[in-house]
């Protein structure tokens, strides 16, 4: 069997168990590594002594076998969607189905529902009623309140009422699961409405409403008033971003959401445990001969921090891992990569020493008082803290002692980078020479070829709706990129991320960027239209139509026909759109930039 978490009653067998405190359910396949969250959850429980087994992808459509297999838990079932919303990891912007799910043996599409956490936490209260079901991962964390789905084009309530679930972890989950198992095991359950990072509905608020407690526009007002839904998102999301933050209630229907405020960051020590774990790095046996996509990208590489203040109106990282860094030790992250290289398949080369921003690591807030109460959703942009320190010494030291550990020949950053940090004048006159260093070390040893960057886009209109920084600062960082590589005699490709029909954004944008993309010699890859996903920014704009901050009206592409038409501006090098796109800037008033793109 080996050193995996138990999936079947013959595995709890051999390890002498008649018995479990938690079962998880995960949409995801089981693949023991601390990048899959069901095995992050999984191996800290059972580094608390509790008795932990993972069905992976249950089936949902049969008699529900999977589903009982392993009996009642002592303590709960523990129900993710897996790494992803679930809806996102089927379905592309335009609602078509995607070419494989990254997270299912093969890529195949049958390994999970839509919506999982609603659909197993159902099928578990069926057939054990009286046993306590707990949501986590993204899906449930960005589902907690009144939210947008995309997919059903409409608003919905709280997943706990969705599903039905008694409890709702948020964010990382590791402390508020451990301790919902703590106050199980002790039979303190009313301990439970009291933790952090908790969530659950009730007919009567605990305590009744307290100081510095926030009430959300109730989830009927919302449906009828779209200006409700935008103040809520707002306040939402300040809180999510406070160290110190507030128990946050809506009401909905007869009942009401309670969600805690969260746990403090972790700690370096803390994370280096959750890190530290035994985990076998590998998919389950189960898996043999089979290939998981998600697997694939991540078995060489290393997570070195959590959380991100970038702030992106678009992404969940912040709203999930928080908006604080919390870095692991170096010496932590040498243990990993030494495990890395016994693996049998390990040929020399780390695919990533990466987190949600690669360059995030080791930086942070000077005065750490100050950030207690700070509810800014990015600490870059429009303009970059005062209060943030943007030494990258540490990361760049810890990329040096990388490349010394015995086995490792070289590694790489496949994780994207905040360019902006690299542009900024710190007023720190040493953070401000190890920009220069960390660019220098990243450039000419740690990029595989193609080195990726995240502009989004040419306009600063829409670029100021993103949280993103102005486009000069992208022009700025390929000529620093360009000049380090001839000076170096290297040739390496700068590989841009861009963005179509965010909200703020028009075709004449959308023409703009055609234009000046070609004038910097790209034809664009790595290009997306953009997908409203639960509890972001541009999807509350994308959906009310209004900018919670401004209560102001701003414009978005919603029809297919609308998205299209800014879309094609992607492909102006294909000369079968050349007709097409001749015509559209005709029609859009813009016949003057026709020579620009086709001359």
């Amino acid at each position: 069997m080996g050193g995996w978490l138990p999936t079947t009653v013959k595995e709890c067998e051999r390890l002498g168990w008649d018995w479990l405190d938690v079962i998880l359910f995960s949409g995801d396949a089981y693949v023991d590594h601390p990048s899959f969250g069901s095995a992050v959850i999984g191996r800290v429980l059972e580094a608390h002594g509790y008795r932990v087994a993972i069905v992976p992808q249950p089936n949902w459509q049969d008699d529900l076998r999977d589903f009982r297999k392993l009996g009642a838990p002592r303590l709960f079932f523990g129900v993710s969607a897996g790494s992803m919303d679930s809806m996102v990891n089927r379905y592309t912007a335009g609602k078509r189905l995607r070419s494989e799910d990254a997270y299912t043996p093969d890529g195949r599409h049958t390994g999970r529902p839509e919506y999982p956490s609603i659909v197993y936490t159902k099928a578990l209260k069926k057939l054990f009623p009286d046993v306590p079901v707990v949501l986590g991962g993204i899906e449930a964390s960005m589902r907690r309140f009144t939210h947008y789905d995309y997919w059903q084009d409409k608003l919905l309530p709280s997943i706990l009422e969705l599903s039905g679930a008694d409890y709702l972890v948020y964010g990382m989950g590791e402390k508020p699961t451990v301790a919902i198992a703590d106050a199980l095991d002790t039979g303190s359950t009313s301990d439970i409405l009291n933790q952090p990072q908790v969530g659950f509905i009730c007919k009567e608020i605990p305590g009744g409403m307290k100081d510095g407690d926030m009430m959300l526009a109730p989830h009927e007002e919302c449906l009828e008033d779209r200006r409700s839904q935008a103040a809520n998102f707002r306040i939402i999301e300040e809180e999510s971003n406070k160290i110190e933050a507030s128990r946050i209630i809506q009401p909905s229907g007869k009942r009401f959401v309670v969600v805690n405020p969260p746990y403090p960051p972790m700690t370096t020590e803390e994370l280096d445990a959750v890190y530290d774990l035994p985990y076998t790095r590998l998919p389950h046996p189960r898996y043999k001969g089979k290939r998981i996509p998600a697997y694939e990208m991540i078995r060489h590489s290393v997570t070195i921090h959590r959380g991100c203040y970038g702030g992106c109106s678009f992404c969940t990282i912040s709203a999930h891992q928080g908006k604080q860094i919390v870095s692991r030790s170096k010496e932590s992250i040498i243990r990993e990569l030494r495990q890395i290289t016994r693996m049998e398949d390990f040929r020399g080369y780390v695919s990533d020493l990466g987190g949600p921003s690669a360059n995030m690591y080791g930086t942070g807030g000077r005065d750490k008082t100050k950030c207690l109460k700070c509810k800014r959703p990015t600490c870059l942009t429009p303009k970059v803290c005062p209060n943030l320190s943007t030494d990258l010494t540490t990361l760049t030291e810890l990329y040096k002692a990388a490349d010394k550990v015995p086995g490792v020949k070289k590694t790489c950053i496949g994780s994207g980078i905040r360019y902006d940090i690299l542009q900024y004048r710190d007023p720190d006159p040493k953070a401000d020479k190890s920009h220069v260093e960390y660019a220098r070390e990243l450039i000419t040893r740690h990029v595989s070829g193609r080195l990726k960057v995240a502009p989004e886009h040419t306009s600063d209109s829409v670029l100021q709706l993103m949280r993103k920084p102005p486009f000069i600062q992208f022009e700025q960082f390929k000529k620093n990129f360009d000049r380090i590589n001839r000076e170096c005699g290297l040739n390496q490709q700068l590989i841009p991320y861009f963005i179509s029909s965010h909200p703020g954004c028009t075709e004449q944008d959308m023409a703009l960027l055609a234009v000046i993309t070609k004038q910097l010699n790209f034809k664009l890859e790595q290009i997306q239209d953009f997908t409203p996903t639960p509890m972001t920014l541009s999807t509350e704009i994308f959906y009310t139509g209004i900018d919670p901050y401004t209560m102001k009206e701003v414009y978005t592409a919603r029809t297919d026909r609308e998205k299209q038409a800014q879309r094609q501006f992607f492909f102006w090098y294909d000369r079968t759109q050349r007709s097409r796109l001749i015509a559209e800037l005709k029609r859009i008033g813009r016949p003057d930039l026709i020579p620009l793109l086709f001359r």
